[in-house]
């Protein structure tokens, strides 16, 4: 199957309906080479929306994608290239755990600097600043637009009220609205795409831009036997995942859903669980991540699922987790 591309939200961008992310692996697992032989497999299978984020690995991963694409020798036409910015890689008062304007305006220069590119397609405020604020974020980043730094703006993990605030603010000074939101979004976590936001998609145009569809790795059913040495979850400073992800609640539920995912549609659990989420038609794309080449590879198998899945098959998938 050839990837599908979707508006994000009601902007006019088109991006794959399943991308590549950085989280975790970039610097953590993955050097340069690695990233970009995992970039190239992604950008083979029709991939054109890469997702970052200033603090993950300190700002290495933005590094790190940057010269990947560079040695990829990718036209900036082709690719989609976003960052997050809220908690910060200076520990001074305002640059941790903010959004007030002189953190954002000179971060998003920062991440440009760390790409060695100059502009990026889209920014996240990466969470809510209770202590700024909604103006002055919603100015900064509609600023940003302006200035050539960015294309479009968005946010990660706001409320449904946090994010209309902010609609509202920008509509009614002329500023460059938000388009996007990424949350967490897998069998296991459905709520907030499916109830909180359901008025969002008609109301503003909202896009999302789904992070986790295999819920940190326990929808691919490595977790049922306890944490692999060589995961994620086993790397230093992610002690939490381990523990979340050991504790055996969903292992009944796995079971059944891998044998419907063998049996059914002849795919795996992660291809499966990928399928899943990005059939939800509010979804733009699908943030994948991988640490090997062939993870990839494998990620991108989940688009013969989708082909498969009709509202019926998705309602009765969810219910195995209900």
């Amino acid at each position: 199957m050839e990837m599908p591309y979707r508006r994000l939200g009601n902007s006019g961008l088109k991006v794959s309906v399943l991308s590549f992310g950085s989280w975790v692996t970039f610097k953590s697992q993955l050097d340069v080479d690695r990233a970009k032989d995992c970039m190239a497999a992604a950008f083979e299978a029709g991939v054109n929306f890469f997702d970052n984020a200033e603090v993950y690995a300190g700002g290495e991963s933005e590094r790190i994608m940057g010269e990947a694409i560079r040695d990829l020798g990718w036209q900036r036409h082709e690719y989609v290239v976003t960052s997050k910015f809220f908690w910060g890689i200076h520990n001074t008062p305002h640059t941790k755990n903010t959004l007030n304007r002189k953190y954002l305006l000179e971060a998003v220069d920062a991440s440009l600097d760390r790409f060695g590119l100059d502009h990026l397609d889209v920014i996240y405020c990466h969470r809510a600043d209770p202590e700024t604020p909604l103006e002055e974020t919603v100015r900064a980043m509609s600023d940003a637009i302006d200035r050539g730094r960015a294309l479009y703006w968005g946010t990660s993990e706001w409320t449904a009220d946090e994010i209309r605030g902010a609609w509202d603010i920008a509509d009614r000074h002329g500023w460059h609205k938000p388009i996007t939101e990424q949350p967490q979004y897998n069998l296991l976590w459905r709520d907030r795409v499916e109830k909180e936001y359901a008025r969002l998609y008609t109301d503003i145009g909202l896009g999302t831009t789904i992070w986790s569809p295999l819920a940190s790795g326990l929808l691919t059913g490595k977790y049922l036997d306890g944490v692999p040495e060589d995961s994620r979850a086993a790397l230093e400073g992610y002690e939490w995942l381990g523990k979340r992800l050991a504790d055996g609640r969903h292992n009944e539920a796995l079971r059944r859903f891998k044998e419907v995912a063998e049996r059914d549609y002849g795919v795996t659990m992660a291809q499966l669980a990928i399928a899943w989420t990005a059939a939800n038609p509010h979804v733009s794309t699908v943030i994948t991540g991988a640490s090997r080449v062939e993870q990839v590879r494998e990620n991108m198998q989940a688009l013969s699922a989708l082909e498969q899945l009709d509202p019926a098959a998705v309602e009765e998938i969810a219910g195995i987790f209900a």
